[in-house]
């Protein structure tokens, strides 16, 4: 885990990853909305609580990282429960407790195998839990077209942390492999094209999962 941690570490701090969220403010009023209140969540990958404190008003939230100094600033900043914890390993630190939510915002394009953690995911939600979050359009029009050009900049492989992209159909089946009921919701400047066409003009893919 040690050299994972330092990864992560060096990244926050060094990539001006502290503070700052993809469309914060466009995923964080989601989060909250479709989260509402009076839920026990868990909020996996919530370095310093950017996106957390959209929805910790009137929740418990535990929040998840390997980076523990960001998480230190999530606790300071938003007084959350925060536990150190690889989500590549075995869960174990988790104990048996279970939640209403667990968030995963721009988590799934940094698993070794992300099929494993949905998982461990779904033997965590309570029954009628709602798993959400986010993860980068890697294979949107534009980012198509820099992939031809041989251009990595601007695009997800441009994150070195980076090791597993997803474009909509991949997104969604993987998802319907593990739940009943998922919504994907384009995110990013074209507002209209990309709720429309979220494969080809969304940014950002925002999903809604439930559990039952």
């Amino acid at each position: 885990m040690t050299s994972l941690k330092n990864i992560y570490e060096y990244h926050h701090k060094n990539k001006k990853k502290i503070g700052f969220s993809i469309l914060e403010k466009e995923r964080g009023i989601l989060l909250k909305n479709f989260i509402g209140k009076g839920k026990k969540i868990l909020d996996l990958g919530c370095r310093d609580g950017t996106l957390t404190k959209y929805f910790v008003e009137g929740n418990q939230v535990l929040g998840v990282d390997i980076d523990k100094n960001s998480l230190k600033i999530a606790k300071k900043n938003l007084g959350i429960e925060i536990l150190e914890m690889d989500l590549n390993g075995d869960w174990q630190e988790l104990g048996n407790k279970t939640f209403d939510v667990i968030v995963a915002g721009e988590i799934l394009e940094h698993l070794y195998y992300p099929e494993i953690v949905l998982e461990k995911i779904k033997k965590r939600l309570n029954q009628n839990g709602v798993f959400i979050g986010s993860v980068p359009n890697a294979f949107s029009l534009k980012n198509r077209i820099r992939y031809f050009l041989g251009k990595k900049k601007n695009t997800p492989l441009e994150d070195p942390t980076h090791i597993n992209h997803f474009s909509y159909k991949e997104l969604k089946n993987l998802l319907t492999k593990y739940f009943k009921e998922v919504k994907i919701i384009g995110l990013g400047r074209y507002k209209f094209l990309s709720r429309i066409f979220p494969n080809l003009f969304a940014f950002d893919l925002f999903f809604v999962c439930k559990n039952e």
